[in-house]
């Protein structure tokens, strides 16, 4: 299975698609938050992120779902700033302390294609929303230079419909969390007053675009969506909620990651019914609600 940007490449869409997100940067609408600032001008909005592509790390990862990982690892690229910029986040010094260094078009395309000499399966983008005009415009060197693995966007789920329409045929894999299926938590700990419907929608229009996990006879992803949900203490993620719009409104045959590696980080402490880890029990049942809803691809 090619993957679709080549073909992207090829009739010279690609092109029209980098103009029109660049365009978006003029008064930054990349997230839902809209914050309107002119990146091209180096103004920075909410996410904190200015007109460069900024990069944390590029390496071979072993950590991610299996049909990413396969035998060689997901090559991944950690994005520097995020737009959702949880207070409990994993990789604070990276989405909120701003650990990265600068990046240019040419140099992230080189730097795909040093992943795939590496052996890795696709090239895996880390927190991306805030970047697509910049990853989509290093794409045609990337090709050039014999990019051919597929593409994955590994997101919040907090996406613009807008910007999803413009990585149809660009973008392989899906890989968005889904983190609640409540809006309480979004304003308590994201400072978005919306997540569940902004969320569930850009993720039917994912599936839209790629379907289900398509994968080789390895085992290995190759086209699809592939949906993280991150259990929290005291079922605050809304897992029952989460797992029914999957089941009901995309499909049965979704792979869903049901993740338990929550642990209280960067500003959680400050948030008693969040500092602490979950139990096993609590894990347990997120896995059985799922089942219960006739999922079982993943968990």
């Amino acid at each position: 299975m090619e993957p679709s940007y080549l073909t992207c490449h090829q009739t010279g869409e690609l092109k029209d698609r980098i103009e029109r997100l660049r365009g978006i940067l003029q008064e930054c609408a990349l997230c839902p938050r809209r914050c309107g600032v002119n990146r091209l001008k180096g103004e920075k909005g909410v996410c904190r992120a200015g007109h460069d592509l900024m990069v944390s790390s590029v390496s071979p990862h072993f950590g991610e779902e299996p049909p990413l990982v396969g035998f060689y690892g997901s090559g991944t690229i950690f994005l520097t700033h995020c737009n959702l910029r949880c207070l409990f986040c994993q990789n604070d010094d990276i989405s909120h302390g701003g650990a990265g260094s600068p990046m240019s078009p040419e140099e992230l395309a080189r730097a795909m294609i040093g992943l795939q000499r590496q052996g890795c399966h696709n090239i895996n983008f880390v927190t991306p929303t805030h970047y697509a005009p910049q990853i989509v415009e290093a794409l045609p060197e990337a090709i050039r230079l014999g990019l051919h693995i597929p593409l994955v966007w590994n997101c919040g789920g907090y996406e613009s419909m807008e910007v999803l329409k413009l990585l149809d045929g660009i973008v392989d894999i899906y890989m968005p969390d889904l983190k609640f299926g409540d809006e309480e938590p979004g304003i308590k700990y994201c400072s978005v007053p919306d997540y569940p419907s902004i969320a569930f929608k850009a993720v039917k229009e994912m599936h839209r675009q790629v379907g289900d996990l398509q994968m080789d006879d390895q085992g290995i992803a190759l086209r699809g969506l592939l949906i993280r949900h991150l259990v929290m203490p005291g079922d605050i993620a809304g897992t029952r909620r989460v797992a029914r719009f999957i089941a009901e409104e995309l499909s049965l045959h979704a792979y869903i990651n049901i993740m338990d590696q929550y642990r209280p980080c960067h500003r959680a402490s400050q948030f008693p019914e969040i500092n602490r880890g979950i139990t096993l029990q609590e894990y347990q049942s997120a896995v059985h609600t799922a089942k219960e809803m006739g999922l079982y691809r993943g968990f």
